[in-house]
Formats: structure tokens, C-alpha cells, sequence
């Protein structure tokens, strides 16, 4: 069995969608780990939720970033834990400094919440190990501030997911933020925390109307019983 943890931040909303997965879907064990928590034993991974959280206002995952909880998850990243930032998740981790980068206000200025495809560029990491290279995904965004920027040249992180056409083309009219690279999800180096901004907890079950996005959270497992550890 692997132990997920899903944090809690005052004013997340996609919270209760990660946790369902995880105890409904993959059947795991799954234990909440609330935004003042200083300890993160007992968990194998952590789910940082999309949605909102407190502050967002001021900068998407200013605040949150700057909780207790994020010290305990920068620890727990340097370890070799894993880390999974969804949506606002991928904006907090930025923050935190856990992923190079920043999310930037969408090219066309306006809230962007609708299905989208997004290409498969690495399988070698825990997130990806049960998806083929190539692979085009259809799963739903939800954002406002998810247009990706690189803090220096050359990026410094590993780029795991792009956004594509249906065909798997990186086209323009295909990237619906203004990503550079069209990028819908990145890790850091070591591989062991990723940042993205479609939700695949929304698409992980058939009742959803798609299933796409279970793949990410079976990778999880499929490494853990492969490799048996954090070995990245």
C-alpha cells in the first residue's frame, strides 16, 4: 500500500477531489495533513490540491506557500519524497521555491476552464512511469494565472507535459495560457516533485466522462511496486 497525504489550506476547494481518488479510486490509505502541520511522517506522497487558497488574492500561492506545512514539504522533498502540486498546487510549489518558475496572469487575461490535450514528454519519473511517451491526454483546466515562465535560461527544471492538439501537435491555437513551451506540467530535477495544471482528479473516472487523468495517480503506484522506495 502507499500512504498519500492531501493538504488542507484555508480556502481550497479541490481538496476533497484529490482525496476521493486516492480512497475511492486507487484505494489507498489517504490521511489530510492540515496547513499548520509541521510533520509529514507516515506519508509516501503528497497531493497539494488545485482550487484556491487563502491569500490568492495578494499572488496565487503566496500565502500558502508561506505556511508551516510548506517547510515540512521542502523537507520531506529533499529526502526524495514525492510531491504532486495540481493547479493552484503547481502555483504554490513555485512559490515555495520547489519548482523553477512562475505562473503568470493567461495571455488572453481571462479565466480559461475547459477540456484540453497535453502530450506525454517523460516517463521516467514516478508521475509518469505507467503512461507511454507520446501520449496525448485529455484532461480539464480550471485557471486563471496558468501561464508558465521559466525563472532563468535554460530552464533548469524537466518538462513533463505539454499542451498539444488532439493529434499530439504543439500548436499554438492548442496552448490555452501562453505557457512558453507549452507547458502544462514540469518537475524539478531529481523528479520526485511535479507541478501541473490540468486536474486528472477530475478525469478519473468514468461517471466523469473521462478517465484520462487516473493514469498519473496509477504511475504513483506502479513505481512505488517496481522500484520500492524513493529511489529518483
Amino acid at each position: 500500500m502507499m500512504r498519500f497525504g492531501v493538504i488542507r489550506f484555508h480556502g481550497s476547494n479541490c481538496d476533497r477531489d484529490c482525496y476521493h481518488v486516492v480512497d475511492r479510486v486507487l484505494q489507498q490509505p489517504v490521511y489530510w495533513i492540515e496547513q499548520n502541520q509541521k510533520d509529514l511522517a507516515g506519508v509516501d506522497v503528497v497531493l497539494i490540491p488545485g482550487g484556491f487558497s487563502y491569500g490568492d488574492y495578494l499572488r496565487a500561492g503566496a500565502i500558502a506557500a508561506r505556511t508551516p506545512v510548506m517547510d515540512a514539504v521542502r523537507e520531506f522533498a529533499e529526502r526524495g519524497g514525492l510531491v504532486l502540486g495540481i493547479c493552484n498546487g503547481f502555483q504554490i510549489l513555485c512559490e515555495a521555491g520547489l519548482l523553477p518558475g512562475a505562473l503568470m496572469v493567461n495571455a488572453s487575461l481571462r479565466f480559461a476552464c475547459h477540456f484540453a490535450h497535453v502530450r506525454v514528454e517523460a516517463v521516467d519519473t514516478p508521475f509518469t512511469w505507467a503512461l507511454s511517451p507520446g501520449a496525448v491526454l485529455r484532461i480539464p483546466i480550471a485557471h486563471h494565472q496558468g501561464n508558465f515562465q521559466p525563472d532563468v535560461t535554460p530552464f533548469q527544471g524537466r518538462v513533463l507535459f505539454r499542451y498539444c492538439d488532439a493529434e499530439g501537435h504543439i500548436v499554438p491555437a492548442a496552448n490555452p495560457n501562453g505557457s512558453w513551451e507549452a507547458v502544462a506540467g514540469i518537475a524539478n530535477g531529481r523528479g520526485n516533485v511535479v507541478g501541473m495544471m490540468p486536474h486528472p482528479e477530475r478525469c478519473s473516472e468514468a461517471v466523469l466522462g473521462a478517465t484520462d487523468g487516473v493514469g498519473i495517480f496509477r504511475s504513483l503506484l506502479c513505481w512505488w511496486e517496481e522500484v520500492g522506495g524513493y529511489d529518483v
